[in-house]
């Protein structure tokens, strides 16, 4: 145990090397002169919104959890968010992310099973939410005179994420099915039998919330992604590169579409990478390697700071099934 967690910590410390030496290497030395010249009062800025997209993030799990974690306050939410950004940031693909949560919400009484479903229907918030940001680009670029790099790209995301949408129903419809097949041995398949049944009690739960509580549940996703994917514009804006906010929005969806194919913590290589081969045809080699710099900070390494002592706490904590937090948070 003790050499894998050495060899895992070698992969996170290359990943942190690189989220910082592969923008440096594309910007070169005029990149530091671009960093230095970079306002402060936008990087606070950038940080506190940052803070907001955790606190949407704890919002939406509160609203699609509706109790049945327990009394769960923004503050306990927001821990659970911190430490689950964190697994997904520390972990190659974001592997860690689901365990972490399942492992915080068991704590709270929630079996895995249950709470898997919570998760599946929070993916599906993001995805179509993106299915939407994507429709709406293609339909902006065709009404106006928009000058994109690389404008197949949109068709090719949406394709993927109809594909990632397709594949996860038919996957939930056929999953008894499925197991059949594979031969479960007949001492497994009662319990196997359970937890599906949990799940899908779970998922239908979670769908059948009232229509204010769904729908403010995606306003919260939106407002998240919407939140998030503005700091790449933000941070080549303030570096006084002229770039349209929506192209600013594609290249990060791409890229940390690119960064999940990395073997390295947070798609650490590829997303930066990819960032820069969109970036550099409209703003140059100096100013997108800046601009990397500065949203992998607020994105990656940030991440990192702040979640991994919420991270320690939180699996630290003992189990308990009662909590005070509903109690003392809005």
């Amino acid at each position: 145990m003790a050499e894998r967690r050495r060899h895992y910590g070698w992969w996170l410390a290359a990943a942190l090397v690189l989220a910082l030496a592969v923008p440096l290497m594309i910007g070169g030395r005029d990149a530091l002169t671009a960093l230095g010249d970079f306002p402060p009062g936008r990087l606070s800025g950038m940080l506190a919104l940052v803070v907001l997209c955790w606190n949407l993030n704890a919002l939406r799990l509160r609203l699609l959890l509706a109790g049945r974690a327990g009394p769960l306050g923004q503050r306990g939410a927001l821990g659970m968010v911190m430490a689950t950004e964190f697994a997904i940031c520390a972990t190659p693909g974001g592997s860690g992310g689901l365990p972490t949560l399942l492992a915080l919400l068991a704590r709270r009484g929630l079996r895995p099973a249950r709470a898997s479903a919570v998760f599946m229907v929070d993916q599906c918030c993001d995805l179509l939410f993106f299915l939407a940001a994507l429709t709406a680009l293609v339909l902006v670029s065709l009404a106006t005179a928009v000058s994109w790099p690389h404008q197949w790209l949109l068709v090719v995301a949406i394709v993927a994420l109809l594909l990632v949408l397709a594949t996860g129903t038919m996957l939930i419809r056929h999953l008894p099915a499925l197991l059949r097949r594979r031969g479960a041995s007949r001492k497994r398949r009662p319990r196997l039998a359970r937890r599906l049944l949990g799940f899908r009690q779970a998922l239908v739960a979670t769908l059948t919330l009232p229509r204010p509580v769904l729908m403010l549940a995606m306003a919260s996703c939106a407002a998240h992604w919407l939140t998030r994917y503005s700091l790449l514009y933000l941070a080549l804006a303030g570096l006084g590169a002229d770039v349209a906010w929506s192209w600013a929005f594609l290249v990060q969806m791409l890229s940390m579409a690119a960064g999940q194919l990395s073997l390295l913590p947070g798609g650490t290589g590829a997303a930066e990478l990819g960032t820069g081969m969109l970036l550099i045809p409209l703003v140059g080699q100096a100013t997108a390697g800046a601009a990397i710099v500065i949203w992998r900070f607020v994105t990656f390494h940030c991440y990192l700071l702040a979640g991994a002592p919420v991270f320690l706490a939180m699996i630290g904590l003992p189990r308990r099934r009662g909590t005070t937090d509903g109690e003392r948070a809005g």
